[in-house]
């Protein structure tokens, strides 16, 4: 679907697809996409544009849970068979670890809350790193770079789930969609091919070090040990 055709559907101006807001009447403007012909749809839309397929995104009650960015009471979410908890204020987004692993696993739920494949920008911020509790057992959660190659460091807590900022879950799926996780397997199979050769290499100098070292002549400081130094030594070191 052409940009150009998006409007807004609280005062009816033209926007940008990528938008995250209205610029004129500054109305939440997230983008899905239709789970029928993959063209983009506001997720505000009942029915997709162009070819009339029903939206597969419906916001339920509000939870007890708090935003771990602004600390903003979480919305439960439904996004195709993805469930999920979203910031109205930040637009951030809570998935518990269960619905993370299916969601990265499952093309139909990809589908659902891809908006862009191609283009997509990495949304990490610059500033100091800030930690954040986990909505679920208020822990200080890690901060990850998915895929340690797609460039979208989200905080997870494991056990519990992810937290992404605005623009992380479409990048990150993205990323798999285009092949990320194979090549981030692929990466992770050479580094434990080459720690394997670099341990046999360590284990095959320990063995000859070892097999000649009867034939080797001890020394001290680069120089030959005289076997009698070595009585000369204890006795020094005793105090006799």
């Amino acid at each position: 679907m052409d940009a150009s055709s998006l409007h807004c559907p609280n005062c009816g101006a033209a926007v940008e697809s990528d938008a995250g807001r209205c610029p004129y009447c500054h109305a939440r403007l997230a983008t899905v996409s239709c789970p029928s012909c993959f063209s983009l749809m506001f997720a505000d839309a009942a029915f997709c544009e162009k070819c009339g397929a029903r939206r597969v995104r419906v916001e339920a009650e509000d939870t007890a849970a708090k935003c771990p960015a602004c600390q903003n009471v979480l919305q439960h979410v439904s996004i195709g068979p993805t469930e999920l908890l979203e910031c109205g204020r930040c637009d951030g987004v809570w998935i518990d670890a269960e619905v993370f692993e299916r969601l990265c696993a499952d093309k139909a739920a990809q589908a659902a809350v891809l908006h862009r494949v191609a283009g997509r920008q990495s949304t990490t911020n610059a500033g100091p790193v800030k930690y954040r509790p986990c909505p679920r057992c208020g822990k200080m959660m890690n901060r990850v770079n998915f895929g340690k190659l797609s460039g979208a460091v989200v905080d997870v807590c494991k056990g519990h789930g992810t937290f992404l900022d605005p623009g992380e879950l479409h990048q990150i799926v993205a990323f798999i969609l285009e092949g990320g996780l194979e090549q981030t397997r692929a990466r992770q199979i050479e580094e434990l091919r080459d720690e394997q050769k670099r341990l046999e290499s360590q284990q095959r100098h320990i063995l000859d070090r070892a097999r000649h070292g009867a034939t080797m002549k001890p020394s001290l400081g680069g120089a030959a040990i005289h076997p009698g130094m070595i009585f000369d030594l204890i006795d020094l070191i005793r105090g006799r």
